[in-house]
């Protein structure tokens, strides 16, 4: 038989994604958020999934060590390897990127200084709107970096904006809705088709 591999984003899109598979009809062999494992096998012979940080699951589908991944949109808007095909869009962990900053701040046509770790979605969405751009790759506390002068605004993932409020930030403008996307490595999706094409088709149902 066939080894399909599945990688799967760690965190609130693991919590969301557990149920659809389980709708599936697809059951890891243990309890994922209670271990410390990376690889688990299913009750589906031959499919097994591996938990993986989102920034790494298109790395993983690209070069071929999984077949698919689940991950957000906003990591593949980022991501600028290829070799895979975006299948479906999962619904699923819904949030929205957008580019945020101090509640009384008017940042003018002029150069600005924007904080992110979206730094090529970033890039492209003020180049298409004309608009000079310093860029500053943070991985975290995004909204600190109005705040404490490092950035005039940042562009980030927002769901609720109650973290944003907080420290006094706005939501300015939506660059792009987010949620859960399966990919599936090109390669794979000719090899393996039926396989793969039963596993997409149990997802499609479950939704």
């Amino acid at each position: 038989m066939t080894q399909i591999t599945l990688a799967l984003t760690k965190g609130r899109i693991l919590r969301e994604v557990l149920p659809l598979l389980e709708t599936s009809g697809i059951r890891p062999a243990l309890d994922i958020e209670g271990s410390r494992k990376l690889v688990f096998q299913t009750n589906v012979e031959n499919l097994r999934l591996l938990i993986l940080r989102g920034v790494d699951v298109p790395t993983y589908v690209q070069f071929g060590s999984a077949d698919m991944g689940i991950v957000g949109k906003d990591i593949l808007l980022e991501d600028s390897g290829g070799g895979y095909y975006e299948s479906l869009d999962l619904a699923l962990a819904r949030c929205r990127l957008m580019t945020a900053s101090l509640e009384d701040t008017n940042n003018g046509e002029g150069r600005i200084i924007v904080a992110t770790k979206y730094i090529n979605v970033a890039r492209r969405y003020y180049a298409q709107k004309g608009r000079q751009a310093e860029f500053i790759k943070l991985y975290g506390a995004m909204e600190l970096a109005p705040v404490l002068g490092l950035a005039d605004e940042i562009v980030d993932i927002v769901d609720t904006g109650n973290t944003l409020r907080a420290n006094g930030l706005v939501t300015k403008e939506l660059i792009a809705n987010v949620s859960a996307r399966l990919i599936v490595n090109k390669v794979a999706m000719k090899t393996k088709f039926e396989v793969i094409q039963s596993i997409i088709d149990r997802l499609q149902g479950a939704l």
